[in-house]
């Protein structure tokens, strides 16, 4: 798919008029039509400002494949569907998930055995 069809696509995908892109990249409506026609080209500037308005990264509209991806929360998962989550991360953020819950775990424990000695008193 082209540029122009990928913008189509996630346009109408996520339910906006042509009007409301072309107002937030900063285009009139014509304009807007023809970039999505194929006969005007984007500037960096203006897929820059489309993106953020599709919530995707410029890659993601560049490269789109016919699907937006789907926010993934980990709080409704299973413990396991978390660590395979988790799995798919690369390897420096998933070592920063680490620090993280080593950190919270180390704080429970010292306010657990804070809580136990100052209750002892």
């Amino acid at each position: 798919m082209s540029l122009a069809d990928n913008i189509k696509a996630i346009r109408e995908e996520k339910g906006l008029k042509q009007m409301e892109v072309a107002a937030h990249i900063g285009v009139d409506k014509s304009t807007y039509s023809k970039i999505e026609k194929g006969t005007r080209a984007l500037t960096v500037d203006e897929l820059q400002r489309a993106a953020r308005l599709f919530g995707l990264t410029t890659d993601q509209v560049l490269n789109y494949d016919g699907g937006v991806p789907q926010e993934v929360t980990v709080e409704d998962k299973t413990a396991a569907e978390q660590v395979r989550l988790i799995s798919q991360l690369d390897e420096d953020d998933r070592q920063t998930v680490f620090k993280i819950i080593d950190r919270m775990l180390t704080t429970k424990k010292f306010k657990d055995f804070f809580q136990k000695n100052v209750a002892a008193l």
